[in-house]
């Protein structure tokens, strides 16, 4: 299927989270067993250009994935990366910021975990924790948010300008959703692990998050770091899109191996 990536892409200009339906399944196919299929065979051509991407050893990609709890995040890690080769794939996790983390700017741990050059870096989570829990509740004031917003868009500008391709993708699951996977949770011995009390009191915060997540979207969306907005009520869909957009992206970088020295050809390997 021919995915149209700018219906997903944000144009800050006009951007309202409420023009996406988080609920879309327009990705999917007829049958799970054809989206099987073709999540397989993403995830294969994934992780082939991953390899080039390693062995050429010059340009970098990250994939930064938020959401609210419940939208999917390590889901889709598992997934969209099902086929590859852990050489050259980092994930990089954010939790609360240790006293390590927190004596220094809040960027300094992030900036730490970059892709290095022929890496393919995965964030579950991301510096923008830092304007959406610290902004709703309250521990920083407008003035610091929009400084953050500013530092933010320089901090993966520099990214950019020195080798970094960044995807950057909105979970957008629904509330109703988000309740429906929790409860799942608490029903299944083998998930109820995932469940934080703590997860309750920020889903009472809901409207307050959604206002939060809209303003650094619209003033973090750039040419050189763009956000998506992934229907994602629909796991299916949801990895789908990921795939294709995460594949498109890397097709577009024309990845070529390293080429074989000449002399290579005259060189005999001993009994």
């Amino acid at each position: 299927m021919m995915t149209n990536f700018d219906q997903y892409r944000v144009n800050p200009k006009k951007f309202s989270l409420k023009n996406y339906n988080p609920q879309d399944k327009s990705e999917r196919s007829k049958t799970k067993e054809q989206d099987s299929i073709e999540l397989a065979q993403l995830a294969t051509e994934i992780n082939a250009l991953q390899d080039i991407l390693y062995a050429e050893g010059k340009r970098k990609v990250l994939l930064i994935l938020q959401g609210m709890d419940a939208s999917g995040k390590d889901g889709t890690v598992r997934h969209v990366f099902s086929e590859c080769n852990p050489l050259g794939i980092r994930l990089a996790s954010f939790k609360i910021p240790s006293s390590e983390e927190l004596a220094h700017d809040y960027l300094w741990r992030v900036h730490h975990v970059v892709p290095k050059a022929g890496e393919l870096v995965i964030f579950n989570r991301s510096h923008y924790e830092d304007v959406l829990i610290v902004k709703v509740h309250n521990w920083i004031n407008d003035a610091e948010c929009e400084r953050r917003y500013a530092q933010i868009n320089d901090f993966e500008r520099l990214m950019s300008e020195t080798g970094t391709t960044i995807i950057k993708c909105f979970l957008n699951i629904s509330k109703g959703e988000q309740k429906l996977r929790m409860q799942d949770r608490l029903a299944d011995p083998n998930k109820a692990w995932k469940f934080n009390p703590g997860d309750l009191k920020e889903r009472e915060l809901w409207s307050q998050y959604m206002q939060a997540y809209e303003e650094a979207i619209k003033a973090t969306s750039t040419e050189h770091a763009p956000w998506y907005v992934i229907p994602a009520d629909s796991k299916t869909n949801r990895n789908l899109l990921v795939s294709r957009l995460l594949l498109d992206t890397l097709k577009s970088m024309k990845l070529e191996y390293t080429p074989v020295p000449t002399d290579y050809k005259l060189i005999v390997v001993n009994d």
